[in-house]
């Protein structure tokens, strides 16, 4: 490592107890009871446990529109345990008769336009990994894990599915709701006496978002900083086997018009197992793996210089994701699960599926300072696509360092399958391999965080600065906003079971922005930010500069507003067709200024009709570019979701170079007609790849976890409408606990 880099992580590291490590004053806890009577999940609260007066956590303070009063409208909660599963009652009061907002009765609702309560578990006392449990009025569950101290919104995963139970009553002037989580589903150290623990609620009615531990306005709901204690009558133990078996069959038939070639309903099956290894660790096994049912990623208009990034869905790979993925940052990222199972056609150039044949993942506790993670999975030989079997390893180990910072350290191994020619298992030529470290810091009080790693990758022959070394810190409070960041990534960075769309750049990008919170009915918060980017390389000097000055005014019925200008430069180093359509491209060396203005909206969620919507205009290379990008939604009650996203961008350049206008339309019908019924059907028209992609899930959860799904995928040129490709897909799991 070179030692300016490493002086800047001492240096950091070193001064972060000055950055409010201390722990806040202490506030009252919670205490979870002995439960002596079996519980009717029923959502009537007419256990004795539950009508006892004693023993209620009420109190709860309001986080929005503001945080310095008590909630208008209040809740309470009560915990109950025995020696298999955890209770918990709520009752969320009214100020008067109302209606309810839930925009669907599919599993895992988001959005704060929803009625709701949740209850955080931090099981290991960490103030930054979590479980999270949520129900509406209507009963309808979600279940989430939380990572990073809940830092930011796409931080919550509400991918994760695991078994609890919960049933939801609608009253006079309150709804209620009973709930039963297995110990199972969580994680928790065997002997363990108390928890870190918070409750929040979403009122739609008035917009108002309150939590039981007070949580400042300036930081998401969902953080976890600020959790108090959840004291337990008796040490918990660890009773039952915790173990889950989620076998599969499914079917699949498909046609490839542009090649001639047709598979025929072809049965398969497979499934995965879920084994708790002593009381915090979560071994994950999967054989032969289908995730057809995975829904369809939304397309985007690319009209970047790099690729772009997808999220992870697939369930095989979420629980402790945030240990393998929580490493680098997104413009270097260590691992990306989705590299496995992913790989390209060598004779079409285009990402295909290629088969996993197993795959095992070790994750959890050590100690209560001490997580690892080991992963370990293999794919197949395609030799009809040119694909050769391929090994990936992971190993993440992190230790947890004053109140709420880590120390991590990575090692990433993909190994290929060898060829005839050589009589190794593994071709000595054809592996990449990673290994980094990351210390990430957190004070006691969320007011400062930040990031220093240090990669480098390893391959056959030699490399030229093979690293990638970042040093990030961002100070929030009430007001100002302020962060920092230096990344140096160097030439020959090459991560293949990572996600780096650049390479070859040192970027500075300093941040500022301040808050005003007016007593106004209308304007909850407003204020200016400006931020500078620039990328440079000792080659070519600097390639790209980015100023954005904005200002965003928050509303108090959660609409938002937010203007900016925008002034950029950019250097290509590479050929670049600015449409992306197959135009003359502009030539390696030039260089262009441009300015644009950019207006985003997003309007009231609570409304049966709501709209979000970004708008570019001005300078675009050598020519203009005018782009709307939107997504309109209309909710029909709970049963029926309908959006339109809507992405237009008209570029005008001159010759040689091509005009443009570029349209992605995505209306989607998604239709929840039970807690266990839904249809979601999916249509993409993307002029830029001359494509139009209909996909169409229907699903139903015949039990807890338990699914069958009919997924129908067709895609086609849109001029005509000749068909390109389609498949039909049935499949059945189930999830069985031992």
């Amino acid at each position: 490592m070179k030692l300016p880099y490493l002086l800047i992580i001492l240096g950091l590291s070193s001064s972060v107890s000055a950055f409010g490590q201390s722990s806040p004053n202490p506030e009252p806890n919670a205490f979870a009871f002995l439960l002596n009577e079996p519980i009717q999940l029923d959502g009537m609260l007419d256990e004795e446990i539950w009508t006892n007066p004693e023993g209620w956590n009420t109190g709860f303070m309001q986080y929005f529109p503001s945080d310095t009063s008590m909630a208008a409208a209040q809740t309470k909660i009560k915990v109950a345990f025995d020696g298999n599963n955890i209770y918990i009652a709520a009752i969320m009061e009214n100020l008067g008769p109302r209606k309810y907002v839930s925009t669907s009765l599919r599993r895992d609702y988001r959005g704060e336009q929803n009625d709701g309560i949740s209850f955080v578990f931090d099981t290991f006392n960490d103030k930054t990994n979590a479980f999270q449990f949520g129900v509406n009025p209507y009963g309808v569950q979600r279940e989430a894990l939380l990572a990073n101290g809940g830092a930011q919104s796409q931080d919550l995963n509400l991918a994760w599915d695991n078994k609890w139970y919960a049933e939801a009553k609608i009253m006079e002037n309150h709804w209620q709701v009973e709930v039963i989580i297995p110990f199972s589903t969580l994680r928790f150290n065997d002997g363990a006496q108390n928890w870190n623990v918070n409750f929040y609620r979403i009122d739609s009615d008035k917009g108002e978002r309150s939590s039981w531990s007070p949580i400042p306005r300036n930081f998401p709901i969902i953080s976890t900083a600020f959790s108090r204690k959840l004291i337990f009558e008796k040490a918990l133990e660890k009773s039952s086997a915790n173990i889950s078996i989620i076998p599969y069959v499914a079917a699949r038939t498909s046609r490839n018009f542009l090649e001639g070639t047709q598979e025929d309903l072809t049965p398969t099956a497979g499934g995965d197992a879920k084994i708790g290894i002593g009381p915090a660790l979560n071994l994950d096994l999967t054989f032969n793996p289908d995730f057809s049912q995975v829904e369809v990623d939304e397309q985007v208009t690319n009209l970047d210089r790099f690729e772009i990034f997808f999220p992870e869905r697939r369930q095989f790979f979420l629980e402790n994701a945030d240990l393998f993925d929580s490493f680098g940052q997104p413009r270097s990222r260590p691992f990306f699960s989705r590299r496995i199972g992913v790989d390209i056609d060598s004779a079409t150039g285009q990402n295909v599926q290629s088969k996993i044949i197993y795959g095992a993942r070790l994750s959890g506790k050590v100690t209560d300072d001490w997580r690892v993670g080991l992963m370990n999975m293999q794919t197949a030989t395609d030799e009809d696509a040119g694909i050769a079997g391929k090994n990936f390893s992971v190993l993440a180990v992190q230790r947890k360092v004053w109140t709420r910072s880590n120390i991590g350290l990575i090692f990433v191994d993909r190994e290929s399958l060898a060829v005839d020619e050589f009589q190794q298992l593994f071709d000595p030529n054809a592996y990449n391999r990673l290994l980094g470290m990351d210390f990430n810091l957190a004070s006691a009080d969320n007011r400062w965080t930040g990031k220093v790693f240090y990669h480098r990758t390893f391959e056959a022959g030699e490399t030229e600065n093979p690293y990638s070394f970042n040093a990030y810190v961002l100070y929030s409070d009430l007001h100002w906003n302020w962060s920092f960041s230096y990344q140096d990534v160097g030439k020959e960075f090459n991560p293949e079971v990572g996600f780096v769309p650049r390479k070859d750049y040192k970027r500075l990008n300093p941040d500022v922005s301040y808050l005003f919170y007016p007593n106004s009915r209308l304007i909850n918060r407003h204020g200016p930010s400006l931020e500078f980017e620039g990328f440079w390389n000792e080659t070519l000097g600097t390639t790209d500069r980015d100023v954005n000055l904005g200002y965003e005014v928050r509303f108090n019925s959660l609409a938002r507003l937010e203007l900016s200008l925008r002034n950029r430069y950019i250097y290509l180093f590479n050929n670049f067709d600015p449409t992306r359509t197959g135009g003359e491209a502009l030539p390696a060396g030039s260089d262009y200024r441009f300015r644009n203005l950019l207006v985003d909206y997003r309007s009231n969620p609570r409304k049966i009709f709501n709209i979000e919507a970004t708008g570019e205009f001005g300078q675009y290379f050598t020519g203009n570019i005018q782009r709307v990008t939107s997504q309109m939604g209309v909710r029909l009650g709970y049963i029926a979701n309908i959006s339109m996203n809507f992405n237009y961008a008209r570029i005008r350049l001159p010759e040689p170079q091509n005009d443009a206008d570029l349209i992605l339309v995505g209306p989607r019908i998604d239709l929840t007609f039970t807690k266990n019924l839904f249809w979601t059907t999916f249509i993409q028209y993307n002029n830029q790849i001359d494509n139009l992609n209909i996909n169409t899930r229907l699903q139903w959860r015949y039990a807890p976890v338990s699914d069958f799904f009919l997924v129908y995928t067709d895609n086609y040129f849109p001029g005509d409408f000749m068909p390109k490709q389609r498949s039909l897909v049935l499949k059945l799991n189930y999830w069985l606990n031992l």
